[in-house]
């Protein structure tokens, strides 16, 4: 057996193109399946022909320059020979005669003469040799491992292909799976027009397309498959319909029956960019900005992540009946290739009741929990446990129920001048709190009204900061205000992360640090 080693460029992954042969490749595989498939798929039948395709290019180049010797072949004066078992030499046959071993039939001995000048006498016309199996390319490069080749590039590789499919109008995707226009079942307004009927009659929906295609008569095929995702692509080009479903599920429903909070971000969880600089931010405020965890933080995933995630609720998620899309939750929901809004199934762990949830991927919020925080007497502040389903798409929530007791807790009152007032008074709770985010809201309707002047006038965000900060300097002994209850009281009249309450702390010399997150409001330097 004779090896030839073959080795890629070290940059051969790195540097990956999608050329106009991959593309030729992918179309007429697709055709020969006749099954839409994943960009992971895609790209594992690509790797797979791109190994092939250098294995190939490399025993070209190696024969390009003559024929391969093989001892049972018969040779004639001036052929050019490639000889494997020397490395790959060139020769040319210069004469010939006849073999003599009594152990071989007859055969011959040709002379080569070789690049270097150097000649010598090889068997041909010998049936049985070692010689005579073609020589076997040696792989052992790592780069022309298919399966280290996915697992160190795999993620650039699909990303490199979705960008050039996505530029193709021959391909379409539809829940993360492509395929070729062409070959696509025609679908037409009316086919259309009965899903919508259909979904109409299941209250919006979700349903997957089978059912769908149970009532909308489509051409039929052999490949039930193709028929169901053109019914896919129809249902994805008419703006009628929303693509619900998580990654690996189509569930379609008619977006004019989706809940408004998820079609548009409500007007509590709209965060407007707040100018800040992070650089002011030392080490103990980065550590409080990981513990809030603010969807709106660019905190970094940590890993592993937790399957039990427990949430302080602030005021603008309690009002919405939302929870965060934040860095430490985010795992716990379900995602999707394409859609922007996933609807999925929230349970009470601790009744098995179950009411559905949307997820809103680009705005970082889940929607759907308001009557569940009313049935459990949540307030700002309140603890949620938020936990993975067994099933996929289903998520568990649950809350530290007690027995009701009165309690002190920052109570935000309004005034008749519409201006907020934070006072120490005895709330009813029954639902365990974080003691730094806990706020009672009496009266949500006219909180509601200090929302909508808020939006209207705008004022500046510095002095929203420092109107609370002296109102929750008032509660405290000290005139102490920890940063966290800031944060949650500021988010009572106005939406903030943490960060740009924290740079404000860091950067005005009227904020007194007092050690440990906590500030005094120096009245005489502010003036």
């Amino acid at each position: 057996m004779v090896l030839a080693t073959l080795s890629l460029r070290e940059d051969y992954w790195e540097t990956f193109d999608l050329l106009e042969e991959d593309i030729e490749f992918i179309y007429n595989y697709l055709l020969e399946l006749e099954t839409p498939l994943t960009p992971n798929e895609l790209v594992e039948a690509l790797v797979e022909e791109r190994i092939g395709k250098e294995i190939q290019e490399f025993e070209k180049q190696r024969t390009s320059a003559g024929d391969i010797y093989f001892p049972k072949e018969s040779f004639r004066e001036k052929q050019k020979l490639i000889f494997p078992a020397l490395g790959w030499r060139k020769g040319e046959v210069v004469g010939s005669r006849p073999g003599v071993n009594p152990d071989i039939t007859e055969f011959t001995v040709i002379s080569v003469k070789f690049e270097n000048g150097e000649q010598r006498e090889f068997a041909s016309e010998v049936s049985s040799h070692v010689l005579n199996d073609p020589p076997i390319v040696s792989q052992d490069d790592v780069l022309l491992n298919p399966d280290f080749v996915i697992e160190n590039y795999g993620n650039q590789l699909i990303e490199r292909l979705e960008i050039g499919l996505n530029a193709n109008e021959d391909f379409v995707r539809i829940a993360g799976r492509w395929f070729p226009r062409a070959l696509l079942v025609d679908v037409n307004q009316g086919h259309l027009n009965l899903a919508e009927a259909v979904l109409d009659m299941a209250g919006g929906g979700p349903l997957p397309t089978n059912a769908l295609l149970e009532q909308v008569e489509l051409p039929s095929t052999e490949n039930s498959k193709l028929v169901e995702f053109s019914l896919d692509l129809g249902l994805e080009e008419d703006a009628r319909f929303d693509e619900v479903g998580p990654a690996g599920e189509v569930l379609w429903f008619l977006r004019r029956l989706e809940p408004q909070e998820v079609l548009e971000t409500p007007k509590y969880l709209r965060y407007h960019e707040i100018e800040h600089d992070r650089s002011l931010l030392n080490e103990e405020m980065l550590a409080l900005e990981r513990e809030l965890d603010d969807e709106h933080s660019p905190i970094a995933i940590e890993q592993p992540r937790s399957n039990d995630v427990v949430v302080s609720l602030n005021f603008p998620h309690w009002r919405v009946g939302s929870l965060p899309l934040s860095s430490r939750i985010e795992h716990l929901f379900p995602t999707a290739y394409e859609a922007p809004r996933i609807r999925f199934i929230l349970e009470d762990r601790k009744s098995g009741e179950s009411f559905p949830g949307w997820v809103v991927r680009e705005k970082k919020y889940v929607f759907g929990l308001h009557e569940w925080y009313e049935s459990q007497g949540l307030m700002p502040g309140s603890l949620v446990r938020v936990q993975r389903g067994k099933d996929p798409g289903k998520v568990i929530v649950s809350a530290d129920s007690r027995r009701s007791s009165r309690e002190w807790i920052r109570t935000v009152l309004v005034g008749t001048d519409g201006g907020t007032v934070f006072a120490m008074l005895k709330q009813v709770v029954s639902a365990a709190f974080d003691e730094r985010m806990a706020i009672a809201i009496p009266d949500v309707n006219a909180l509601d009204t200090v929302w909508k002047r808020m939006q209207k006038e705008r004022p500046p965000f510095e002095r929203v900061v420092v109107d609370i900060v002296r109102e929750l300097s008032k509660l405290n002994p000290q005139g102490h205000v920890h940063a966290s209850e800031l944060y949650a009281a500021v988010n009572v009249v106005r939406r903030s992360p943490p960060a740009p309450i924290l740079a404000l702390l860091a950067s005005r010399p009227w904020f007194v640090h007092v050690g440990d997150l906590h500030f005094r409001f120096d009245d005489s330097e502010h003036a």
